[in-house]
């Protein structure tokens, strides 16, 4: 194997994960071959909330300054009880964020992260990117990893000091993995809930209607036993994007679906006037199942496979770390691996070990904001005596373990 083959970097999927694992590596001096299975670079789902430790890693890989135009800095989270609509809590956030954690937080459109990243990876001689290309067998060598892609009905070899399954939560690298091991290991889960998305202009009827009621320059969670919506603005701050979440029955697995409408209504009943007029005035709603992978199984094999993001660890949104958590994995497992150059195993399992930490306490924090956002009841009652005893700066300061943190 050639010297460059020899360092290469194999890559699978072109997802946020991907293509930022695809900058950090590049960044490191490797060369990089990223394989994306879709034809085209559609981005899937809607907004995204991007909190200082992520806009630190893209701001590291000059992407940041190439969102900034059509993200938008929100000045707060703003928690809100759904039947009254009052406010139960704040947390600072436009300059006191950035003041604090060094970084700004964004919300943006997911389509709008995906576009400068690819972007930036076209700049850069040593990435290439290829469409309509599936890894569809891998074969380890005495020397790294070989993978077989598919591509327009032929299969290519491709060689690599390391193969990274960035290909999401229905992961195929995950399967390869299994078949070398000889072990299956659980398919992804459905958590029970299911998301409903929908993307109002600012301008519009249901624009104005969430405006009335929520903060428009703020991300505002409005809280209830049977569901809990996020809402807030994208695309320059020309829309907003809603997210409702409820338990619901399982249904196709995909990013954009349809389920019962009246799955919506039932769980957002005994909600605020105001609020039941929003939700029917926004439209139709698309609907994905959220679905997790077990944290338990391994997320590398010395031989030199990773996998990062949603392949690795898929959780519940409800600590809006989804994307942040793919942004992290890249950029330290390139920097481990790199880290390591005479014995990559090593690089790969100290990176593991510190990512297991950081990733369980964040899904951690995950489960207890959908506990608490969804309480009833005494439960309901003291979660909100709690909120009225925090002062913002207090429940900044909560954050500072996540927000402020960054890669040694």
């Amino acid at each position: 194997m050639d010297d460059i083959r020899s360092r290469q970097v194999i890559i699978a999927g072109a997802g946020i994960a991907g293509l930022t694992a695809a900058l950090a590596f590049s960044a490191h001096g490797y060369p990089v071959q990223v394989f994306e299975q879709a034809q085209r670079m559609d981005a899937v789902g809607a907004g995204l909330q991007l909190s200082p430790n992520a806009t630190r890693i893209l701001r590291q890989f000059g992407v940041l300054d190439r969102l900034l135009p059509t993200a938008v800095r929100p000045e707060a989270v703003v928690l809100k009880d759904a039947a009254t609509l009052r406010e139960l809590a704040r947390v600072p956030l436009g300059q006191s964020a950035e003041a604090r954690w060094r970084a700004p937080y964004l919300v943006a459109h997911r389509a709008d992260l995906q576009a400068v990243l690819m972007a930036r990876v076209a700049e850069l001689p040593d990435i290439q990117l290829t469409t309509g290309a599936r890894v569809g067998g891998i074969a380890i060598g005495t020397h790294g990893i070989t993978a077989s892609v598919e591509i327009d009905g032929k299969t290519l070899e491709v060689d690599g000091a390391l193969l990274v399954g960035a290909d999401g939560v229905w992961s195929s690298v995950r399967a390869l993995v299994d078949s070398t091991r000889g072990t299956v290991s659980p398919r992804s889960r459905f958590s029970g809930e299911l998301a409903w998305r929908t993307t109002v202009a600012v301008d519009s009827a249901a624009g104005q209607a969430f405006a009335a009621i929520g903060a428009a320059d703020c991300v505002t969670t409005f809280l209830h036993a049977g569901f809990h919506m996020v809402a807030y603005p994208v695309s320059k701050g020309d829309a907003f994007n809603l997210v409702a979440f409820t338990r619901g029955e399982r249904i196709a697995e995909g990013w954009s679906g349809h389920a019962d409408p009246g799955i919506l209504a039932a769980a957002t009943r005994d909600t605020a006037p105001d609020l039941a007029r929003l939700l029917e005035m926004a439209g139709s709603w698309l609907t994905w199942p959220l679905h997790t992978v077990e944290q338990k199984q391994p997320w590398t094999m010395p031989e030199g496979i990773a996998l990062i993001g949603d392949a690795a660890h898929a959780m519940t949104p409800f600590a809006a770390q989804g994307a942040a958590m793919a942004i992290e994995d890249a950029a330290t497992l390139a920097g481990s691996f790199a880290a390591f150059p005479a014995d990559p195993a090593r690089g790969l399992l100290v990176w593991e070990n510190l990512r297991r930490q950081r990733v369980a306490k964040v899904a951690r924090r995950g489960a207890l904001n959908h506990l608490a956002w969804h309480a009833a009841g005494p439960v309901a009652i003291a979660r909100n005596l709690f909120l009225k005893m925090r002062s913002p700066e207090k429940l900044a300061t909560d954050l500072d373990w996540l927000y402020g943190w960054q890669a040694n």
